[in-house]
């Protein structure tokens, strides 16, 4: 526990301690409904715990993945929406190791901004939350930086890292593809978290457009149609998986 003195003197650099502290003490709540049986401990620790002796392959293997919404986290600075941040985050991670045919484990964020707001930060929380919920994934742990002076005044940046779990001889590689093969495509809801550069130099600069006005043809704002969470397509490949020769299919891309 920081010094009064200490505290006061963090506050005097822009760094608020006490409010960083309330932050991390309301997380048990918050977070309800993103765990697993496995999970050891409160979130909020130096270490996350898993207990992997619970799992039922066989043959397990650890897949992790780490990533980052990119240059899409300016529409939320611009919209004040950050929930599908938080969303977008979590199932972008998990996408990047459903490929392989892993199932999703426990997720860990990374969160570094100039100043701490509540509002945003519990958006945030939300939508890993809600992710991960979804996911049966647990939100094991993650780290909140203050960096004064070292971002632009309302933004940030975040990055998540993911551990799932593949049985071993039913993991993806794409290796048995062969000509024939039925292929299923999977719909989007939109650009994911890709692509945000190139999205805005043309919806923005080139069309004119604001993120208050409506798309053309449709009563959707170009807010949200740029911010549309990210899809978690896990729960639906797990069961394709199971549902088409046995867990057996060839690949999975994104």
């Amino acid at each position: 526990m920081p010094s009064k003195k200490k505290t006061k003197a963090y506050a005097q650099a822009g760094v608020n301690i006490d409010l960083g502290d309330r932050m991390k003490g309301d997380l048990k709540e918050s977070l309800k409904g993103a765990s697993r049986p496995e999970v050891m401990g409160a979130v909020g620790g130096f270490g996350g715990l898993f207990d992997l002796s619970k799992t039922k392959c066989k043959e397990p293997v650890l897949v992790s993945s780490i990533d980052g919404v990119g240059t899409k986290l300016k529409l939320a600075f611009d919209s004040g929406q950050h929930k599908s941040v938080g969303m977008d985050i979590v199932n972008h991670c998990i996408d990047d190791i459903t490929v392989i045919g892993a199932e999703p484990l426990f997720f860990l964020d990374y969160l570094g901004l100039g100043k701490l707001e509540p509002k945003v930060f519990k958006q945030l929380i939300s939508g890993m939350k809600e992710a991960c919920a979804a996911a049966n994934c647990a939100l094991i742990g993650g780290e909140t930086a203050q960096l004064p002076g070292f971002y632009q005044p309302g933004e940030y940046d975040i990055a998540g890292v993911i551990v799932g779990i593949a049985e071993k001889k039913k993991m993806l590689s794409g290796s048995t593809i062969r000509p024939g093969d039925l292929v299923i495509g999977l719909p989007s809801n939109g650009l994911h978290t890709n692509g945000y550069t190139l999205a805005r130099k043309v919806v923005f600069e080139k069309a004119k457009l604001k993120g208050s006005d409506l798309v053309p043809g449709t009563r959707q704002s170009v807010f949200k149609a740029l911010q549309a969470p990210h899809t978690n397509y896990a729960p639906l490949v797990q069961s394709l998986l199971k549902a088409f020769n046995k867990g057996r299919s060839s690949a999975f891309r994104k």
